[in-house]
């Protein structure tokens, strides 16, 4: 099974997209859309299935494939700021809120070893927070 990566991105209106990115050899394309992260990824799910079904239709192979979903930063921000205040996301990134608001506005871009940074500490707070046990 192929993996292939998808990014999510918000637009202008405030509605997310999913689309296949980067350079694969897929023969088709995809895109799913919604108001929310979770809508979008079932939006492209289900253009997936319709388009395994066009193939099976016209009796065309079709290559199974594995999604891995990735965030613009902007839109990443924008989607869990409900759940991570700007002040949060200083505290468990290190890069000041106000350059995180540029970032989720879309006025600026971070480079590639800043995006790495939001990244890795976000990974490195899942770790600890899924060794959290309650007595």
């Amino acid at each position: 099974m192929e993996k292939i990566k998808v990014t999510i991105e918000r637009n202008a209106a405030g509605r997310y997209s999913a689309y296949l990115a980067g350079d694969n050899k897929i023969s088709f394309g995809l895109l799913g859309e919604g108001d929310t992260v979770a809508a979008t990824i079932e939006d492209f799910r289900i253009g997936y299935e319709e388009m395994r079904e066009v193939y099976a239709a016209n009796n065309r192979n079709f290559t199974e494939l594995e999604f891995e979903f990735f965030y613009d930063v902007a839109s990443f921000l924008e989607h869990f700021s409900k759940m991570f205040s700007k002040s949060a996301l200083e505290s468990i990134t290190g890069i000041h809120q106000k350059q995180l608001g540029h970032y989720a506005s879309g006025q600026r871009h971070p480079s590639t070893r800043t995006v790495k940074k939001i990244e890795t500490s976000l990974h490195q707070l899942a770790g600890e927070l899924s060794q959290v046990k309650f007595a």
